[in-house]
């Protein structure tokens, strides 16, 4: 649908690259995950100071603990997450991950940690939206490790820099098996951490790269 395409259209390419490869049964749903994270993050840089974008962050929580035939009509974010089943109250942790991040610089570790915990937990709620609670560790873990290593190269301060490198490599050995529903997770993961050991932004998205996603999203390693 037209709403759809432009939900495509506002995400980073390395978040479109990665839905490339969702199966159409869980393509709206991971969509909706994306252009969400998406959402936010513009809030945060698109606001002049750290009080306004905590308005409009508490807006998205308070819109996302309500029940969804409450919603208004007319937002194309808020018409993608009703495909979530009932599962988009878990997305709060994404803004709250979010709203760490309005502090100022330094950040605390805490507020990282509380930053990739909450992609965490919109990644395994992604895997209970599609029906598969037995892998929303899994998913959890590819969405702690996602944000770590985004951090770690987009933070200016040396000492944030020092704690999301330090939060990245406390997970990195770990890769787990996700099925095909889940690989865009796993594509934009991979992606990420090859920027991260590149120490380049367009590394994740050079000719290079292409075939590294490709195996992670159609392979799943």
């Amino acid at each position: 649908s037209a709403q759809e395409e432009m939900l495509v259209a506002s995400l980073p390419t390395a978040s479109r690259l990665a839905l490339a490869y969702a199966p159409a049964k869980a393509r709206l749903q991971t969509l909706a995950l994306f252009a969400l994270d998406t959402r936010l993050a513009g809030l945060l840089r698109n606001s002049s100071e750290p009080m306004l974008a905590q308005l409009r962050l508490s807006w998205w929580r308070e819109t996302l603990t309500r029940d969804e035939n409450e919603w208004p009509e007319g937002e194309p974010l808020l018409a993608a997450l009703r495909s979530w089943n009932g599962q988009h109250r878990s997305l709060s942790a994404l803004v709250d991950g979010w709203e760490a991040l309005t502090g100022t610089a330094p950040l605390p570790p805490g507020a990282l940690r509380e930053m990739a915990e909450g992609r965490a937990a919109s990644f395994a709620a992604l895997a209970r939206s599609l029906a598969l609670e037995q892998e929303a560790e899994a998913a959890s873990h590819l969405g702690r490790q996602w944000a770590a290593a985004d951090l770690a190269m987009r933070l200016g301060h040396s000492q944030e820099r020092a704690t999301a490198t330090a939060l990245v490599a406390e997970g990195k050995d770990r890769r787990p098996r996700i099925s095909r529903s889940l690989r865009p997770l796993l594509v934009l993961h991979g992606l990420a951490h090859r920027r991260l050991e590149k120490g380049d932004e367009a590394a994740a998205l050079s000719p290079a790269a292409m075939p590294k996603a490709m195996r992670l999203g159609f392979l799943g390693f």
